[in-house]
Formats: structure tokens, sequence, C-alpha cells
């Protein structure tokens, strides 16, 4: 493969950790909170907000300076799936090694600042994996039913668009086969097409546009008319020139038809037994992380830090909308738009090596493309002799 793409991959797993790092002290606050508190976030020095909090309010976790959440942890079991089957995943990945990487295997988790299983760290929906594959015996392609329709598959599945580097059809097709043993309806759908934008992201020439072209080529449903809402506003107020916060009060008016949380996203005693259209199945709803990334994405014209600073200013689920921008951008751009400082920062608050991580995921995706491309080359001469045979 061209240095380029290892540089890319370099770039998307640096913009999924610095996203998600950025976005992380903020999470769950409102816009206006983070200008109250903050201004506006631009470093990953940012001390969390509820780092003054006692230990068991914050559940005992520790962020801010660098530190990623399980966006990024996610992201990387991912990889070492990858690493263990060599080749393209479906449901039955999720459900042997995925479950493996989620409750087998220790790793530092940065936020509890000691080693554990990923699955001490994980939200419920996440838990789900586990609970349904080993522990319930499902058919691994109905994992996601019944699940919490949220961001949670999305927010790792970039690696899925690697290994299905400039063929978004295929990276979409895969992510809905391997992501369908933890999300259902339209957190399935946002897997899906977030790996198929990071695979379009890889092809020479692209930008944010031709990366929205495709996205709204294969969304389906709530997902695509979020998308499609979101692009058509951010495009008008590019041409305007608005203030950031004008274009979060734009955007989160867009979004409220396909999202039923607003600003009131934290989980709390009062809530249980309420009725709510929030997490539900739907073919009418979409997330809110992946239309607000390609949102401020095309708001930008594709820059890199703009983007993700903008995204996690926007509040709410601020982490995921860093690294979904994050693995956009890095994979378009390549490694030039992530800086040294942060690279160091974020590995060193981790206790990971982003970029050997990187290097190693690229060769085996390497492998997998070029298989793919043996495969192709096979078929092409079978059927020429085909269409030749009497």
């Amino acid at each position: 493969m061209p240095s380029s793409f290892t540089g890319r991959v370099r770039a998307m797993l640096h913009g999924i950790a610095l996203g998600d790092a950025l976005g992380a002290p903020v999470e769950k606050l409102s816009a206006a909170e983070i200008r109250a508190r903050y201004g506006r976030v631009t470093s990953l020095a940012a001390r969390w907000h509820k780092m003054d909090l006692p230990p068991a309010e914050r559940n005992h976790r520790v962020r801010g300076n660098g530190i990623v959440t399980d966006d990024t942890l996610m992201t990387l079991a991912l990889i070492d799936v990858y690493a263990e089957a060599g080749r393209h995943l479906d449901a039955w990945d999720m459900a042997s090694a995925m479950v493996r990487q989620l409750a087998w295997t220790p790793r530092w988790i940065p936020e509890m600042q000691r080693e554990a299983m990923l699955l001490d760290r994980v939200f419920y929906p996440e838990k789900w994996i586990y609970q349904r594959h080993q522990l319930a015996g499902c058919d691994p392609r109905q994992g996601g039913i019944g699940n919490m329709v949220n961001c949670g598959a999305a927010m790792y599945i970039a690696p899925v668009g690697v290994v299905n580097a400039c063929d978004p059809r295929a990276a979409y097709d895969e992510a809905i086969a391997f992501a369908s043993g933890h999300q259902e309806s339209y957190g399935l759908e946002a897997a899906g097409v977030l790996a198929a934008a990071i695979a379009q992201a890889f092809v020479p020439g692209a930008g944010i546009e031709s990366v929205l072209e495709t996205v709204l080529s294969l969304a389906k449903d709530g997902t695509r008319r979020a998308i499609a809402d979101i692009a058509e506003a951010a495009l008008a107020l590019r041409r305007t020139g608005a203030e950031h916060a004008a274009v979060v009060a734009r955007f989160h008016t867009i979004l409220a038809p396909y999202s039923a949380m607003g600003d009131d996203v934290n989980h709390a005693a009062h809530k249980a037994g309420l009725a709510t259209e929030a997490y539900r199945p739907s073919r009418l709803r979409s997330i809110e992380e992946l239309p607000l990334a390609l949102g401020f994405a095309l708001l930008s014209d594709g820059d890199f830090r703009r983007t993700i600073e903008d995204g996690i200013n926007s509040g709410r689920d601020t982490d995921s909308i860093g690294v979904m921008a994050g693995a956009i951008l890095g994979a378009l751009h390549g490694e030039s738009v992530v800086s040294e400082d942060d690279r160091q920062l974020l590995d060193a608050a981790n206790r990971f090596d982003l970029t050997a991580a990187a290097d190693r995921f690229a060769a085996v995706a390497a492998a997998i493309m070029r298989h793919d491309q043996d495969l192709l080359e096979a078929r092409t001469r079978n059927r020429q002799a085909l269409a030749r045979a009497p």
C-alpha cells in the first residue's frame, strides 16, 4: 500500500483519541453550560467538570489532561479483533472475539487508573454485547435486538472503514453485519454510515463534500433525513459566517424531531418508569452524534481541528461527536493534521502508543485488502471465461 495509507490510518486513530479526550471533560453539559464554565474548550488540558465532586459521585473516575473514554478503548479492541481474525468480520466475530476483548482481556483503563476488563468501564448498551452473546447465547445476528438504541456501535466502528478503504458500500455492509450483534434500528444504521464515510475519506482526492455525497447515497430513513437536513443548514450557515452559538442552536432545532433527548441527557432516579421516545427503535429517528460531526465538518469546509472543537463545544455527547469528526477528517487529511504535542500527551495520559497501534492495524488492513484484490481478479477471470464459454 502507498505510504499515505498508513499515515491516514495513524491520523484516523489519533483523531478518534483527540476528539474523545477533548470532549470527555465536558460530556453531558449543554453548549450554554460549556460556554459559561469554559468559554471554549480548545486544549487537552481542560479540567473535567465533575473532577471536584467526591469520588463516589463521579464513579471513581478521572478525566481531563488527555484521558480518553470507552470510545477509544472500544476502537482499539476492534482493531485487535481484526488482528486476531485477519479477515472481514460479521456478527459471529462480535459474539466471539469482541466478547473476549470486552470481558476476558485485561487492559489499562485510563479513567479508572487501573488495569481492568473493558466490560467494567463500558456503558450498559455495550455490556449488552456480553449479556446477549455469552450469557444468553443468542443468534449472533440478533444480538442487537432489544438493546438501548444509541451511538454505541458507531463510536468504535471506524476500523471497518479502514479495511474497506475506497469501497464505502462494502464498509457499510460489513459494519451492519458486524454491529448487528450489538445494536439495532438507527443505532445500527449509524454504524454502517460512519464506516462508509471513513472508507470514502480514504479515496485519493476526496473532500468532505464527496464524503457527504457518499453518506447520503447509502444512509436510510431517519438517519439519512437528519444528515441531509443538517448538511443543508451547515452549508447555508457557512455562507453567512454564523457564530458557533447560532450554529449549535440551529443544529439542535433541526435534530429535535429525530432525537427526543435534547439537553437532558443525564439518567437519574426521577426518570425511572417514565415513558420516553428516546433510545427506542424507530425508522424515523437518528442518533445526534453523526449528523453533528458531519455538519460541523461541512461548516468548516473539512478543517480537522476546528471541526472537532466546534463539535465538542456543542454539548451533550461531546466525546462521541469529537470521535466521529476526528475519525472522518483524520482519514481524509492524513497525519499532518495531528500535532506532535497532542500525540505525546495522548500516549502518556493513556499508557498506549497510538502510532504503533495504527501501524500494526494498517498492515492487517492492507493484507485483507490484498486478499480482496486477489479474489476480485479471480472472479473477473472466471466471469470472462464464463462469458466466452459456448
